[in-house]
């Protein structure tokens, strides 16, 4: 029976490089999709029946995901400072060796995953390095492959794809924000690439070199899969041989976060690179990665989080936009451990031992900036009070730990810019995509980088 999976799934991979976007290759990946998250409901024990279904992100469907204010139910958030045991936090050590490991431990089981003991290593290798200009600045830029060790299971093949990019005439190391995302994809910019500057704005790439900064791209699809179908495939799989997860196993999220952790153990080698001055940024679900990576990799100083909505810093307890349901369903299930599934049913959002104000929390003392587009052309689906109001309840442990919350408890009108202090929101007037918020971020993240 293994032997067939495996050559289903090498069928899978020869679609996905030679046919991309055919109808065969999407048949394929939903049907190893289905069958992947059908095992983990019988490992779950789940009745596919008790499985409630997420609302619709169309308006005009009958079945469409709450967009009014008035209808938000009532809910009580998990107190960020309360230990498990009762009792308050009261110092920062009680944060550091007690309430934080509770709350890492919480998301770990129930939403993200566990990393394996047993993640092999990378080996950085510079494939492609060439001076070239982004505008008008000249700059160095290096394509970089991380080779995963595969030793102990040669049947898969993973590697990273880092590009990196730094002032040509730097006289020192310099600060960089590294963005999930793309490297000149043929098929254009695809989904999560930060698309959306304005006509006479120039691009993020050339307003970090025009900082001073450098800037880099991992492509996270290069060594993990956006489906269910490439879980024993990639890194996860790889570390599984090939078999599928446990429910405690990471989930795509985490195993993005953990190919960004390669890049930062990339950057202390690096001496065009200031390690200690390393952003981490992402759009969309590469938003839930930019936020999953700035809580589990300590080495990231600051974080630029993109409408990154349901499991990234929404509040998962609202029902507004989209909801737990969908997350859970056999289309975005892979990005979470599989024990996240059981709060679709018969588990509710209620249930969860932590909500995402603990997620922003967990960033803590680290500054993080929470972006969004406007309703009226990004929609409601990505739930931007929500994630304000994740930012508001992250504030206690920031403040436990010297640093400053949200400046204000109002929910702030569209364009303006809550920078003051050491978490930062803005809701921008474009659509899905950090674009308008660039200049914004260059201009807060300076108090901390110049």
């Amino acid at each position: 029976m293994k032997k067939v999976y495996i050559l289903l799934l090498s069928f899978f991979i020869f679609l996905q490089a030679h046919a991309q976007f055919s109808q065969a290759a999407r048949d394929s990946i939903n049907k190893l999709t289905q069958a992947d998250f059908v095992q983990m409901l019988e490992q779950l024990k789940l009745d596919p029946n008790q499985q409630r279904r997420g609302p619709s992100g169309n308006p005009q469907d009958p079945n469409a995901a709450n967009s009014a204010e008035e209808l938000v139910r009532n809910y009580v958030l998990p107190d960020p400072l309360l230990l498990k045991e009762g009792g308050k936090v009261k110092s920062k050590a009680d944060w550091w060796e007690q309430k934080r490991p509770e709350t890492v431990e919480e998301f770990e089981r129930e939403i993200y995953g566990r990393l394996p003991d047993n993640v092999p290593g990378v080996s950085w290798k510079v494939k492609a390095a060439y001076d070239t200009v982004i505008g008008n600045f000249p700059i160095r830029e290096k394509i970089l492959i991380g080779a995963v060790d595969n030793s102990a299971y040669p049947d898969i093949s993973v590697e990273i794809e880092l590009l990196v990019a730094t002032p040509l005439h730097a006289t020192s190391a310099v600060p960089l924000v590294m963005e999930f995302g793309f490297i000149r994809s043929p098929f254009g910019p695809g989904p999560g690439a930060p698309a959306g500057m304005g006509a006479n704005e120039p691009s993020w790439k050339e307003q970090l070199i025009s900082k001073g900064w450098g800037y880099a791209v991992i492509v996270p699809s290069s060594f993990q899969a956006d489906n269910g179908a490439g879980l024993t495939q990639g890194i996860i799989g790889l570390v599984n041989q090939g078999n599928p997860r446990t429910p405690e196993q990471w989930g795509t999220l985490r195993a993005w976060a953990w190919g960004a952790s390669r890049a930062m153990d990339y950057f202390e080698t690096d001496k065009e690179v200031d390690e200690t001055k390393v952003a981490i940024e992402g759009l969309s679900r590469y938003g839930k990665a930019a936020v999953v990576a700035m809580a589990f990799e300590p080495r990231f100083s600051l974080g630029f989080i993109g409408s990154s909505g349901a499991g990234g810093t929404k509040i998962l307890r609202r029902n507004f936009g989209e909801q737990i349901e969908n997350l859970a369903s056999s289309g975005e299930y892979h990005w979470f451990c599989g024990n996240f599934i059981k709060y679709a049913g018969p588990l509710n959002q209620d249930d969860l031992p932590v909500d995402a104000h603990q997620l922003v929390a967990l960033c803590a003392p680290r500054p993080v900036f929470i972006s969004v587009g406007s309703p009226f052309v990004e929609g409601n689906w990505i739930d931007a009070r929500g994630m304000f109001i994740a930012g508001l309840h992250a504030g206690p442990v920031y403040e436990l730990l010297g640093k400053k919350g949200l400046e204000t408890r109002e929910f702030p009108v569209l364009g303006q810019a809550l920078t003051q202090h050491d978490i930062a929101f803005r809701q921008h007037a474009g659509g899905h995509t950090t674009g308008p918020n660039w200049s914004t971020w260059i201009a807060w993240a300076s108090k901390y980088w110049d």
